[in-house]
C-alpha cells in the first residue's frame, strides 16, 4: 500500500492590530495557491486554518517528508499572503519569513514542520494541534503523558499493541544532538532531558512494538534562525490515535491541566495553556494567554475527513477556569520571576545594556 504523508506547515506572516489572528484574505491567498496544487495532483486534499496569528496548513500528499514541491507550495502561499498583509500595513507582515529566496526546504527558513508518512489503518484517526504565544516546549508534558502516563493513557496499561511503550526521539537544539529513549524502562532518563524546557525537545515518538511513527512536533526555534527576537516559535504537532495508539480521549487529557509555558508577552513570560476552540484561538490579553487548540480529522484514501474541533467541549470549561486564574495570579509579579522568563530564557531582554550602563557603579562588597 503506497503511504500517504500528512504535512502540517506554519508561518505568521501577518495579523490584525498586535498578534491577534491572521485576516482571512491572507487565508484566500493559501486557499487559491493550493486548490492550484490539488487540481494539478501535487496535493491529494488541505485544510487551512489559523491559530491566533498564525495560518496552518495541512496538506494530504504522496511526496514523502521533507518534499521540495510541498515545501515551496508552502513558502510560495506564505509568501502570497504577506504580499497582501505588507500591502494592508498588517502587524508582523512576513515576520516569519527569514529568507529571501526559497532553497529546498522551509526549514531554517521561519516556517514550522510537523510531517510523517504512514500506511493508513482501516480507521485513520489524526488530531492536529497549533499553538500561539508559545515555544515548542509547550508539548513536552502533554506528549509524555500521552505516551508515557498511565494515569492519563489507560492504553499503556490495557492495550497489547501499546503495552510495550514508546520511542521518544529528543533533540538538544542547543547543540543540535538528538537522542531515541525508550518508555517504560528510561522514563527517568527522559524527563530529566524534558524537564529542561529550554534545550530538550521531543521531536517524534514511535511506538515500540512496529517501530511506527505515533507523533511528529515542529521543533524550529526562530529566534536561534533569526540571530534576533522576530516572535514566538508557535509549535504545530500531529499525533495519530486509536488502535494501537492513545484514543482520542487520551490524546485530550493532558490538556485538562493547563501546564505553564514559556512565551505570552513578547515571548518572555511565562503562562498557562489555555486549551480553547479554533473560533477562540484569538489572543488579546497582554497577548495571550498561550492558546493550543486541537482538530480531529480521519483520513480516507488520501482525503481528510473534517476537522472536529476537539476542544470545543465543556468538559475543558474547568481547565479554561483554572486558566484564567493562573493568569491572573501571574500576572500580578509583573517584570518579576517567575512570570517573567529568567535571563536565559528571553528571547530578547535589555539586561546587557542595562548591566553595562551601570558597571562602573558596582562596587565589591
Amino acid at each position: 500500500m503506497t503511504k500517504v504523508t500528512l504535512s502540517i506547515i506554519k508561518a505568521d506572516v501577518g495579523s490584525y492590530p498586535g498578534h491577534v489572528e491572521a485576516p482571512p484574505e491572507l487565508i484566500e491567498a493559501c486557499e487559491k495557491r493550493l486548490r492550484g496544487a490539488l487540481e494539478n495532483g501535487l496535493i491529494n486534499d488541505f485544510y487551512i486554518t489559523r491559530c491566533g496569528d498564525d495560518l496552518e496548513l495541512i496538506m494530504t500528499h504522496y511526496n514523502g517528508v521533507d518534499s521540495k514541491e510541498i515545501h515551496k507550495l508552502a513558502w510560495d502561499s506564505f509568501n502570497d499572503a504577506a504580499k497582501i498583509a505588507k500591502k494592508a500595513k498588517l502587524y508582523g507582515a512576513g515576520q516569519d519569513l527569514l529568507k529571501n529566496a526559497f532553497s529546498g526546504n522551509v526549514r531554517g527558513m521561519g516556517p514550522g514542520v510537523a510531517e510523517m508518512e504512514f500506511e493508513e489503518r482501516p480507521a485513520e484517526s489524526v488530531v492536529v494541534f497549533a499553538a500561539d504565544k508559545t515555544d515548542p516546549a509547550a508539548f513536552s508534558l502533554p506528549i509524555y503523558r500521552m505516551f508515557s502516563d498511565p494515569f492519563s493513557s489507560a492504553g499503556l496499561v490495557i492495550d497489547k499493541k501499546m503495552h510495550q511503550g514508546f520511542t521518544f526521539e529528543v533533540h538538544d537544539i542547543k547543540d543540535h544532538k538528538k537522542i531515541l529513549l525508550n518508555t517504560p524502562e528510561e522514563t527517568y532518563d527522559l524527563l530529566a532531558l524534558i524537564g529542561n524546557t529550554a534545550r530538550y525537545l521531543i521531536k517524534r515518538v514511535y511506538r515500540r512494538s512496529d517501530n511506527e511513527i505515533a507523533a511528529v512536533i515542529s521543533t524550529e526555534k526562530l529566534s536561534r534562525i533569526a540571530g534576533k527576537y522576530v516572535g514566538k516559535d508557535d509549535p504545530v504537532a500531529v499525533v495519530r490515535g486509536q488502535s494501537g495508539f492513545p484514543a482520542i480521549g487520551e490524546i485530550l487529557e493532558p490538556f485538562a491541566f493547563p501546564h505553564i509555558v514559556a512565551g505570552w508577552m513578547r515571548g518572555s513570560h511565562r503562562g498557562p495553556l489555555l486549551p480553547v476552540s479554533e473560533m477562540d484561538a484569538r489572543p488579546t490579553r497582554f497577548d495571550g494567554p498561550p492558546r493550543m487548540m486541537a482538530l480531529g480529522f480521519n483520513i480516507s484514501d488520501g482525503v481528510l475527513i473534517g476537522p472536529k474541533d476537539l476542544f470545543d467541549d465543556i468538559s475543558f470549561d474547568n481547565a479554561r477556569r483554572k486558566a484564567l486564574d493562573i493568569a491572573d495570579y501571574l500576572r500580578r509579579h509583573g517584570p518579576f520571576e517567575p512570570h517573567r522568563l529568567s535571563e536565559e530564557e528571553m528571547e530578547y531582554t535589555t539586561l546587557p545594556e542595562v548591566l553595562k550602563k551601570l558597571e562602573k557603579r558596582f562596587k565589591k562588597e
